[in-house]
């Protein structure tokens, strides 16, 4: 009888070990994300794809007039750009890419890697595979990816109110037929046309120069009365003279 009862007690000591085994299995990996998961905590002088993955998601927080190198090496920017993500979103501002800064990244990034509140087919006017313009395919995918991160970053430092995307992508045959510039920087991949909504297009010129946007034109340059052009082409250029800029 004694010997069943002991039985009967390790066989529920082993099934309960179990179970919190299997919770701590699941809690190991609640933070594995569907697009990608940092294996490490970064900080000034890492470098590798994980820094890469990082300052693409940190792109729309450079600083007022800043873009921030997409190189692998976490250098002051990029700890900067850290540093100003975390306090935008309630974290220690240590500058450090840790476990609760991976959290909020994951938590704000689909499986496709684009920012919760945007998606390719916004970013692409033609809804074709990103072909036809003036870089490779993969290239003009990648550059739209970058421009969502900083137009995300946009959102959020306006209150989180939606932002309306009224032209990404275009190939040379889009580009044509809406009668785009022949240099557009639309045929790159890297540019979104914003319209108005819960803010002015004047709101948007002036909150976007904070966001890594080298090319930002809006109301009082030619065209562009009815909405507000940013992109990130190489040298800045900032032309919304109704606005100020």
């Amino acid at each position: 009888m004694v010997t069943r009862v002991v039985r009967t007690v390790l066989a529920f000591v082993m099934i309960m070990a179990g179970a919190a085994a299997g919770t701590l299995a699941t809690a190991g990996t609640a933070h594995a994300d569907g697009c990608y998961t940092w294996s490490r905590t970064l900080s000034q002088g890492a470098s590798g794809a994980d820094v890469t993955q990082l300052q693409i998601r940190l792109g729309g927080y450079p600083g007022y007039g800043s873009v921030l190198a997409v190189d692998g090496a976490f250098g002051p920017a990029t700890t900067a750009a850290v540093k100003r993500f975390q306090a935008a979103y309630g974290l220690t501002a240590d500058g450090i890419a840790g476990p609760a800064t991976f959290s909020k990244l994951y938590a704000l990034q689909d499986d496709d890697c684009t920012p919760v509140h945007f998606s390719y087919s916004e970013l692409n006017d033609c809804h074709t595979t990103w072909s036809g313009g003036a870089v490779s395919a993969a290239t003009a995918k990648a550059n739209a990816l970058r421009t969502m991160w900083k137009l995300e970053a946009l959102r959020h430092a306006l209150g989180d109110q939606p932002i309306t995307v009224t032209s990404g992508f275009r190939s040379r045959a889009c580009n044509d037929a809406v009668g785009g510039a022949s240099d557009s920087r639309h045929l790159y991949g890297d540019a979104a046309d914003l319209g108005a909504g819960p803010h002015s297009l004047c709101t948007l010129a002036r909150q976007a120069r904070n966001h890594g946007f080298n090319g930002i034109l809006g109301p009082g340059y030619p065209g562009h009365d009815d909405h507000t052009h940013a992109d990130h082409r190489g040298s800045r250029y900032w032309s919304a003279p109704t606005c100020g800029i």
